[in-house]
C-alpha cells in the first residue's frame, strides 16, 4: 500500500475509535513521524494534504527541510540536544521534547538572540518510568514549571508522553490516563501558558491514546510502508 492508502486507513480507524470514545475526530490532531523516510515519500504525504511532520534528528531534519515545501509544520518530538537548539528555534512549529532546565535556559537565550517572542514547547514526561526514555519524572513536572515562570519566550502548550513498551494494555492505558491527570491539573495551576496539546499515542498503541484523552499523535511506521525509509 502506498503513503497516501495508508493515511486513508489510518484516519479512517482514528475516527472509528474517537466516535466509538464518544470523542470529536476533528479535535485530534496527527503529526506524521518521519525518521529515516525518504524525502519523495515524504512528498507523497504532502501531497494528500498532510502538513504536520515530525523529526527526531535535528541534522536529518535539517537535510529535508531545504528541499521540501516551506508551508510543512515541523514538529520536533526527539530528545533535543542543547548544542542543537540554535538550528530548531524560529524554525519548528512545536518541541514535543522539553524536558530539563538546561535546554529551556537554552531555548530562551536563543530566543533572545533572534528576537523571537514564542517558542511553542511540550514538557516531556516520563510516565511509564522506563529507563530509556527521556522525559521528567512526574513528580518533578510541577517543580520544573515553577522554574521556568521567569522565562518569556518559553510558551508551554501541554504535555507529551511515550507509553511503554509492552503488550499489557492495561500498563499503557494507565500511563496515558496519568498523563492526561497530570495535564489537567497542572492547567488549572499554571493558567499563563495554554494547554492545548496533549500528544501522546504512536503506532502501537494511538487507539488507546484517544480512548485517555490524547488530541495528538505521532504516527509514522503505519503510513510508510517498508522501502519508504533509508
Amino acid at each position: 500500500m502506498s503513503a497516501v492508502s495508508n493515511i486513508q486507513e489510518l484516519k479512517r480507524s482514528i475516527r472509528e475509535t474517537a466516535d466509538k470514545a464518544g470523542r470529536d475526530p476533528a479535535g485530534i490532531g496527527l503529526v506524521i513521524v518521519t525518521k529515516t523516510v525518504l524525502p519523495e515519500k515524504i512528498l507523497e504525504a504532502y501531497g494528500a494534504g498532510e502538513r504536520d511532520f515530525g523529526e527526531n534528528r535535528v541534522q536529518e531534519w535539517q537535510d529535508k527541510k531545504e528541499t521540501l515545501p516551506t508551508d510543512i509544520r515541523w514538529h520536533l518530538i526527539g530528545h533535543l540536544q542543547t548544542n542543537k537548539v540554535k538550528y530548531v528555534v524560529g524554525k519548528s512549529t512545536l518541541i514535543h521534547s522539553l524536558d530539563r532546565l538546561e535546554l529551556a535556559d537554552a531555548i530562551e537565550k536563543q530566543a533572545a538572540g533572534k528576537g523571537i517572542a514564542e517558542v511553542p514547547c511540550l514538557v516531556q514526561v516520563n510516565m511509564s518510568g522506563e529507563e530509556s526514555k527521556f522525559g521528567l519524572d512526574p513528580a518533578q513536572v510541577e517543580s520544573f514549571m515553577k522554574q521556568i515562570t521567569g522565562k518569556s519566550a518559553i510558551k508551554i502548550k501541554g504535555l507529551m508522553t511515550i507509553g511503554p513498551l509492552t503488550e499489557d494494555e492495561a500498563r499503557i492505558r494507565d500511563c496515558f490516563r496519568k498523563t492526561r491527570q497530570l495535564f489537567e491539573d497542572l492547567s488549572m495551576r499554571f493558567r499563563e501558558h495554554h494547554w492545548e496539546v496533549l500528544s501522546m499515542g504512536m503506532s502501537a498503541d494511538y487507539k488507546i491514546a484517544i480512548e485517555e484523552g490524547a488530541n495528538m499523535l505521532r504516527i509514522g511506521s503505519l503510513v510508510f510502508p517498508r522501502g519508504a525509509v533509508k
